[in-house]
């Protein structure tokens, strides 16, 4: 059966609903324990978010057109550090765009460091594909300067234009990613550790998540943790564990214990590529779906025009657009009863849905009050 519902989701619905589907059938055993360490923050831990402005080069004509000024003039700036004497109204940048480059460090990141960075246009470039970020300061809220990022952009996609009336896309083009491409220059301050307390913060606030934790070193070390709210734990530290190794071994045993952490219901949904993923306890009420689509299909052929013989006229190549508009009829599924969430995928499937129409539909049963489920739209 599990090899049927898997053959079935993958020629019709695509991989994305496989992924989502392995989720759904992973029971709360499968699931398991996971680390305290892995679902808290200690306090002595703090997060800042950096950002710079910076060029991605080496575009193939999609880069940022000549009405972007900004683009334009921090190339001229860029040539005149190096010596050369560029003039703007002659300077032409197809080739390379403008973007915003960001981040976060942490207080337990130590200089020399590398960081993820995330690289957005800002420009009307068309595509990001094949760039190369150059040497970008990243600072932040204090304005201090604390990584440098550079290094090849990837983008999970394509953008390919044949000519002016043809065009393929796959997923998003104009945001993409340098993996380990910040250095860290200048780190963070870490907070200075309370002698007799420490306070753990849940990376996923969660009641009942914090209530377990407590439990487990509650129940390895006697009374010594209390739950402060649903996202923060309070941990006293006994008085002979006043000397720093023995203290540092105690915080690393807790960090290294193991309890099932809670989660709530929830949808996240990736429009940019068509990903779906769902978690273990999302419902549906009785709803009725009923599903259409409208195509519309441009075509651009060329169409050449020939002068008659012995005239003086010239060969001229023009384009005729061709367009087509079908429309599907409706597709309706009826559920009955509060059903979970794969169900609901495995009737959109028999009834040929594509993730970009499950988006939608998701979308709009959250809109109707009928997914009982946070909705999350990256």
């Amino acid at each position: 059966m599990f090899a049927n519902l898997i053959a079935r989701l993958v020629t019709p619905v695509g991989l994305s609903m496989v992924i989502s589907v392995l989720l759904w059938l992973v029971t709360p055993a499968e699931a398991s324990k996971v680390r305290i360490k892995d679902i808290v923050e200690f306090e002595d831990k703090q997060e800042v978010e950096l950002f710079g402005y910076g060029l991605v080069i080496g575009l193939d004509g999609t880069g940022d057109g000549n009405n972007t000024q900004f683009t334009t003039q921090s190339l001229v700036n860029m040539m005149e550090r190096m010596g050369l004497t560029v003039d703007p109204t002659k300077v032409k940048v197809k080739n390379i765009a403008a973007v915003m480059v960001t981040t976060k460090i942490s207080s337990q990141q130590v200089v020399g460091s590398y960081l993820d960075v995330t690289v957005s246009s800002i420009g009307d470039a068309k595509s990001l594909q094949g760039g190369t970020l150059l040497l970008t300061p990243l600072s932040g809220p204090d304005g201090l300067v604390r990584a440098t990022a550079q290094g090849p952009v990837s983008i999970g996609g394509f953008n390919v234009q044949v000519d002016e009336g043809n065009k393929i896309v796959n997923n998003y083009t104009l945001v993409g990613r340098v993996p380990a491409g910040a250095r860290i220059t200048r780190s963070l301050e870490p907070v200075k550790e309370a002698q007799h307390q420490m306070f753990m913060t849940l990376r996923e606030p969660d009641l009942t998540t914090a209530q377990r934790i407590s439990d487990a070193i509650n129940i390895e070390y006697g009374i010594t943790s209390y739950v402060v709210d649903a996202g923060t734990v309070r941990l006293d530290i006994p008085d002979t564990l006043g000397d720093l190794t023995v203290r540092s071994r105690f915080l690393t045993d807790i960090g290294q214990m193991q309890v099932v952490p809670d989660s709530r219901a929830r949808v996240v949904i990736n429009e940019r590529t068509g990903t779906i993923v769902s978690g273990e306890f999302v419902t549906i009420d009785p709803v009725a779906i009923a599903s259409g689509n409208i195509t519309v299909n441009i075509q651009s052929k060329p169409v050449i025009s020939q002068p008659e013989a012995f005239s003086q006229g010239q060969t001229v190549v023009t384009s005729e657009p061709t367009i087509n508009v079908s429309q599907e009829q409706a597709r309706v599924v009826e559920l009955h009863g509060c059903v979970k969430l794969s169900e609901v995928a495995d009737a959109l499937n028999r009834i040929g849905a594509a993730p970009r129409d499950i988006i939608a539909i998701f979308q709009a049963l959250k809109q109707a009050g009928a997914l009982r489920a946070e909705l999350i739209i990256l």
